[in-house]
């Protein structure tokens, strides 16, 4: 992540000549790009090294959620794949965790994914989760931080209260921006890229009002102005 832009672009294909031609685009006005399991499923190793020789900064969002030794050896398999950061669910447990964090061995900023986007209190609520997104993504961020992983995937709207109790250098890594010309598509709990940021976000993953905009570079760059005011 460069300090003066915290946008990743979120490269949501599996079209390997479409992300090229997406990060080639967007490149000069993001701080990273963002691959997720769309794309990384369809062209795998050879499509993230093609990506990373851009020299971006890479978010590896795989998400690994699955028994404690089996995403340990997909974590020591990925770390060497070289991204910046790579994400597990906090839901897979404390002892998951550990064993990501120790597989990983301090070679990419490992996070955990609290509650997605997509959800809202009435979402988990049908799981039994009564008290809200807001207190479920504060419980998972905190299990997180005792298991040592450096931040977490959150809403923006949960920021403020995760630094408080996680401290200022826990990661927060925010997807569901919406800028204010943008739609929300299929998220529930979105800021602005400007509100999110002035919540105390580090990072802010931010897709479709880029990749889908008639011009992407152009919608870039309009991100990035307008968190340089």
């Amino acid at each position: 992540m460069t300090l003066n832009n915290p946008v990743y672009c979120a490269l949501d294909t599996s079209d390997l000549s479409h992300a090229l031609h997406l990060a080639r685009s967007v490149g000069e006005s993001v701080g990273g790009l963002k691959i997720g399991m769309e794309a990384f499923y369809a062209f795998g190793r050879d499509g993230f090294d093609a990506i990373a020789d851009m020299g971006l900064p890479i978010f590896l969002d795989l998400k690994l959620h699955d028994i404690p030794n089996t995403v340990a050896r997909a974590v020591s398999t990925l770390v060497s794949l070289g991204p910046e950061i790579l994400n597990v669910h906090v839901g897979g447990g404390r002892e998951m965790m550990e064993a990501a964090v120790d597989a990983a061995e301090g070679r990419v900023r490992l996070i955990g994914v609290t509650v997605l986007t997509s959800l809202n209190d009435l979402d988990l609520v049908r799981h039994g989760i009564l008290d809200g997104t807001a207190a479920q993504a504060l419980r998972l961020a905190e299990d997180a931080r005792a298991a040592g992983l450096d931040g977490v995937v959150c809403s923006a709207h949960e920021v403020p209260q995760i630094k408080a109790l996680c401290g200022q250098d826990f990661l927060t890594v925010v997807p569901g921006i919406r800028p204010a010309f943008g739609r929300r598509d299929d998220q529930k709990r979105t800021l602005t890229p400007e509100a999110a940021l002035a919540a105390g976000a580090d990072i802010l993953v931010i897709g479709r009002p880029i990749t889908e905009a008639a011009d992407p570079a152009h919608a870039a760059r309009d991100i990035a102005l307008s968190l340089a005011d």
